[in-house]
């Protein structure tokens, strides 16, 4: 008797249900809808038109995109962002790995350490941005301490490379700790004893780090190459931070996706030609995760 009541309940409650799985969905395929594809196929579709901010614009086809190889300011902003992924990647790969070894360990107060050096990720870039620019101003911190010691001040706001540079260590120290907590939860699955018996027959602590740790984590640093490339090759606000909206002298440390903040906005912003920016950074992006994924599978085989 009681079962047939729990089996008329559950009937009873099934049909009060959505009949389609798709209803429960549905929230957040609007939501994704709305904020990613749409923009995703508008952007995809304005790369083919001259589109301007007050002007709706027609279809031009390819031309857009033929305007972008005479483009000198699309070359360089290529190049840039290319460097920045070289320099910012391999640092965000080995540096945090080698960070979470450091607070993995049990010591009095290493809770305050994990704090301090995940504090960086949760704070605004623009204020993390206009403090390094105070500390590397001409007449800032870093500037007065080196004249003080005789190294003379450096122009790590006015030189196109430096400038570069420095905003390659802001993003350096403001991702650290992010990946760090990453490589945290992968370091916690390493086996002890894998490490106790490389420390038995020999192995110096390098050893131990390149035999054990890093082939134990060497999905973990896949997953963390492919972020930072992806976020290294969009970045926008450091070098905008640091360099101006002009893009530094002349222009030379304009990024890709500065230039497409440059081209598109304002009131005769050319949206069509800066959407054939943005795919073009989209197709790239693309690749890099690629090409990545086809280095960690070559490694498995």
């Amino acid at each position: 008797m009681a079962s047939s009541t729990v089996s008329c309940e559950t009937r009873r409650v099934r049909r009060q249900l959505p009949s389609s799985p798709w209803l429960f969905a549905a929230p957040g395929l609007l939501v994704a809808g709305a904020f990613i594809l749409y923009p995703f196929v508008s952007t995809l579709v304005n790369s083919f038109t001259d589109r301007r901010t007050l002007v709706p614009g027609g279809f031009v086809g390819l031309a857009n995109f033929r305007e972008l190889l005479h483009d000198d300011m699309f070359w360089i902003g290529l190049r840039n962002s290319t460097l920045y992924v070289l320099g910012v990647v391999p640092a965000l790969v080995l540096l945090p790995l080698l960070l979470a070894m450091l607070v993995r360990k049990t010591i009095p107060g290493i809770t305050f350490f994990r704090s301090a050096f995940y504090t960086p990720v949760v704070a605004s870039i623009v204020v993390v941005g206009l403090i390094w620019v105070w500390l590397l101003d001409e007449r800032g911190l870093v500037n007065s301490v080196l004249e003080t010691i005789g190294v003379g001040r450096i122009g790590f706001l006015s030189d196109q490379w430096l400038i570069l540079l420095s905003a390659m260590a802001v993003t350096v120290w403001k991702g650290l700790g992010y990946y760090m907590i990453i490589y945290l939860a992968a370091l916690a699955n390493v086996p002890r004893e894998l490490h106790e018996a490389a420390a038995v027959d020999g192995a110096g602590a390098l050893r131990r780090f390149v035999t054990v740790t890093m082939p134990a984590v060497r999905s973990t640093m896949v997953l963390v190459a492919a972020l930072a490339s992806v976020a290294a090759f969009k970045v926008f606000s450091e070098v905008y931070l640091m360099a101006g909206p002009d893009g530094g002298p002349a222009g030379e440390d304009t990024t890709l996706v500065m230039l497409v903040q440059r081209t598109g906005t304002g009131l005769t912003g050319r949206v069509g030609y800066a959407s054939a920016i943005s795919v073009v950074v989209f197709v790239v992006t693309l690749v890099l995760m690629l090409l990545v994924l086809r280095a960690d599978r070559k490694e498995e085989s």
